[in-house]
């Protein structure tokens, strides 16, 4: 018997009894996602019009070391889910989807709203990454080990559901650097990607983790991340997103160990284009700590979202916990939704939350236009600003910052953000208003 196809017969089944996500459901009631066909391939798209561009060129995930610093261990399997010795390999040790028979915690809604992006990955995953960082023998690594890779990750076909999975094993550092980067050509054929991360961190263990993705336009992106935090382990998160045709970040973090804590960041750049990030944390363990803070910048006809949630549960005594939400228009009517909350179940517990919305301020922009830049070069230095300053609170080091270039990457996607901005003044325009 094929256990590998069983399960995916399986996966599409449990698909089927549960339903896609209904249009009403709390968690993506401001930007539904497209129907499960897309995601299953099934739907009929309609080539682009002169195009006969191949969409399986990309190389699927790709691991490369970062920079010139010495490497630790890392233990890379690259492995097919249509294989079933494999495939087990693969999803080995990790929950499965949530079934809409079973019965929920408290606070499992979202999860359950969720659920059936899990079990369309389930049946369609057919590549697949295991990273184990730091090695498997403690007795092997130094006292402070620490770990830079990037890894890099281009479509291998038109529908896809890549998976990666990483283990940071206890007391080891690791800097990670995650892109999906789509170059804009003149030809290139819509992407659908359904991509599922399972992430854990041993006791002790630290991950800076930055993320970049940058999907073309006409793609349909839902990316899903499930952390799961030891004692004393740490988490950081930068990402930098724009938007495309359906675009969602979801990450889901569990900080089950005493003294462990969450940190994430999210640049979000949505012009004429749909963008939506979701971010929940999970208090279960004591004197936990997270730090939730968003900057969505849009423009033109472009609905961005950010949905911020974190659970402190009864047992999660001495928790300390931040949301912080900032929207900017920068220019057309975009539609902004910023929404932060707090559920609490634990009376020792210290929590503050907050949403922010309004134009760049004015008197920056005066004194950036005094010193003879343009509109959209003053708009872009202000905002490159207060990026870097977003990704230096997550991070917390400034040195980091430097080391990946992050100048550099924040430069780029903001003029790419104010390029694309359809209502934005070019150059020409206010040399001929003078």
């Amino acid at each position: 018997m094929d256990h590998a196809r069983a399960d995916i017969l399986a996966a599409r089944h449990r698909l089927q009894d549960a339903g896609w996500i209904p249009r009403d459901a709390e968690a993506f009631r401001h930007l539904p996602p497209p129907p499960a066909a897309v995601w299953l391939g099934e739907a009929p798209e309609a080539a682009l019009a002169g195009c006969d561009a191949h969409p399986l060129s990309g190389a699927g995930w790709t691991l490369h070391p970062l920079g010139q610093t010495p490497q630790g261990r890392v233990d890379a399997r690259w492995l097919d889910a249509a294989d079933p010795a494999q495939r087990k390999e693969l999803f080995a040790g990790l929950p499965l989807p949530i079934h809409p028979d079973g019965g929920s915690a408290p606070g499992d809604t979202a999860q359950h709203d969720a659920a059936p992006f899990a079990w369309v990955h389930h049946a369609l995953c057919r590549h697949g990454l295991r990273l184990r960082i730091g090695g498997e023998n403690a007795a092997d690594r130094g006292p402070a080990e620490t770990v830079w890779i990037q890894l890099r990750h281009q479509p291998r076909s038109a529908v896809e559901a890549p998976m990666l999975v990483i283990e940071v094993q206890d007391g080891v550092h690791c800097v990670l650097v995650e892109t999906h980067h789509r170059e804009p050509v003149a030809c290139e054929q819509p992407v659908v990607q359904n991509l599922h991360t399972h992430i854990r961190l041993g006791a002790g263990a630290t991950l800076q983790h930055l993320r970049s993705v940058q999907p073309g336009a006409a793609d349909r992106v839902a990316h899903h991340l499930q952390l799961q935090l030891g004692p004393d382990a740490r988490y950081e998160q930068g990402l930098i997103a724009t938007g495309s045709r359906y675009h969602l970040q979801r990450q889901v973090v569990e900080l089950a160990g005493d003294r462990s804590e969450a940190r994430s960041a999210g640049l979000l750049l949505a012009a004429g284009a749909d963008l939506e990030q979701q971010v929940r944390m999970h208090h279960t363990g004591e004197r936990t700590r997270s730090h939730v803070e968003a900057l969505a910048l849009a423009s033109g006809a472009a609905r961005a979202v950010v949905n911020a949630h974190t659970r402190i549960a009864p047992g999660a005594a001495d928790a300390e916990v931040r949301q912080r939400l900032t929207g900017v228009p920068t220019g057309g009517q975009p539609r902004l939704v910023l929404r932060p909350h707090l559920e609490i179940h634990h009376d020792q517990v210290q929590a503050a939350h907050g949403a922010t919305w309004g134009a760049l301020p004015e008197d920056a922009l005066f004194y950036a236009r005094q010193r003879g830049l343009d509109e959209r070069s003053a708009r872009g230095l202000i905002i490159e600003g207060m990026a870097s300053a977003l990704l230096a609170r997550a991070f917390g080091d400034p040195l980091f910052i430097e080391s990946l270039d992050l100048s550099g990457l924040l430069r780029q996607a903001v003029a790419q953000h104010l390029s694309d901005d359809p209502t934005a003044p070019t150059t020409q325009q206010e040399a001929a208003h003078g």
